[in-house]
């Protein structure tokens, strides 16, 4: 096979891999990975007529899904911060109250003087923590409700707790225990 026929098979193994492996991908991090690597092979095997073609359209693959892995990771964390975001709907029925912790199961090893949420209508939660000793400790958390299920997050962590309101109680059942809340003001 002369060197015009080794390029044109890079090039439909490489649309054929953008295709295939592009297609049936679940994050855009990985379609980006498969699309790169299909264009970066067909690039590196263009980019070298003669001599090793095919070290230079493996060396383009690899760059290739390492830049369409890159772009491709960062639209799936907007898309995933904008999901975060909880419309109005999502904040219903918390948006605008406020609830003091009254019992926690299993007790915690660290107890709290008091322990108070504010679940804000921008979609956040600021819990005030005031230890025995008088320390205070806010946390800031993401929050949305979707059906019974009470949504917090941060972007180190998501938790997914059931909740319900039962006149000015809030009982939020973590699976391994529950905290009841009484409503504030």
């Amino acid at each position: 096979m002369n060197g015009k026929g080794i390029v044109s098979v890079i090039c439909v193994v490489g649309m054929l891999l953008t295709a295939v492996l592009g297609g049936g991908c679940a994050t855009q991090a990985q379609t980006g990975a498969a699309t790169g690597a299909g264009a970066g092979a067909l690039i590196g095997g263009l980019a070298n007529m003669h001599g090793s073609w095919g070290a230079t359209a493996l060396l383009g693959a690899g760059i290739g899904a390492g830049i369409g892995y890159l772009v491709g990771n960062e639209a799936d964390k907007k898309d995933a911060a904008k999901r975060q975001a909880a419309t109005e709907a999502e904040m219903r029925p918390l948006a605008g109250t406020t609830w003091q912790v009254i019992s926690i199961t299993p007790k915690p090893e660290k107890r709290h003087k008091s322990i108070v949420s504010h679940f804000r209508k921008d979609g956040t939660v600021v819990t005030t923590k005031t230890d025995m000793n008088g320390h205070v400790e806010k946390v800031t958390e993401s929050y949305r409700i979707v059906g019974s299920t009470l949504i917090l997050s941060k972007p180190e962590y998501v938790e997914n707790t059931k909740f319900r309101i039962e006149g000015d109680k809030l009982i939020i059942d973590y699976g391994n225990g529950n905290v009841v809340m009484q409503r504030v003001g």
